[in-house]
């Protein structure tokens, strides 16, 4: 008998290290990897590039803004240097680091324990303080926004769709992450309003924040 084996379907994930909601989603991306025959590939995006030149934004998000530049330019350094197979393992490093270790995204220290977690150069650090790879990293927001539209912000994942075509979506926005038979129930149910034609927008008030676990 001859055993056969399903191929992951690959799930693109465009991410800030900087945003907690997106953390949130990332999480429970990965606990759908255990139950669903799926494999993230993880891609930069930039909560900075993508409010450029808006003028009605709080000042406290403003400032939030202008030091998230900093891991964004890191994950797309490495990625550069090291390939997008590293980008998972110095998400996840950064993130708990960020959001629930509580240490934020600004510290530079934090940035090089995440580095050196992941098993990478320390030196990428510095690249949070230059615009080297500006270009490659619009260019990777620009591919995620593109999917979606301006409209959104992170994550934005996109998964292949039965006529080759990718469908795309901004999401889902929850917390904690669903784990186990939960985690596949929304990837499901995600999945399921995602691909129906002419499908937009599904959206509730939130009352809590985001809940690390």
């Amino acid at each position: 008998m001859t055993e056969t084996t399903t191929t992951p379907t690959p799930v693109d994930f465009w991410f800030d290290p900087a945003c907690p909601w997106a953390w949130m989603t990332s999480r429970w991306m990965l606990e759908v990897e255990k139950v669903r025959p799926v494999e993230v590939r993880w891609h930069v995006m930039s909560l900075a590039v993508l409010n450029e030149n808006r003028d009605e934004l709080p000042e406290e998000y403003r400032e939030f803004l202008t030091t998230a530049w900093g891991p964004v330019r890191v994950c797309i350094a490495a990625e550069q240097k090291y390939g997008s197979k590293v980008l998972g393992a110095l998400y996840t490093a950064l993130g708990t680091r960020i959001h629930n270790q509580g240490l934020g995204h600004k510290d530079h220290d934090v940035i090089v324990a995440a580095l050196e977690e992941a098993g990478l150069p320390a030196e990428l650090a510095d690249f949070a303080r230059s615009d080297a790879y500006d270009t490659e990293l619009r260019a990777s927001h620009q591919e995620g926004i593109s999917k979606v539209g301006q409209d959104v912000g992170t994550p934005v994942i996109a998964v292949p769709g039965a006529d080759g075509e990718q469908i795309a979506f901004f999401g889902p926005v929850v917390t904690p992450a669903p784990k186990g038979e939960a985690a596949a129930r929304l990837w499901d149910g995600t999945l399921l309003v995602a691909s129906t034609p002419g499908f937009y927008e599904i959206k509730r008030t939130r009352d809590q924040g985001p809940v690390f676990d």
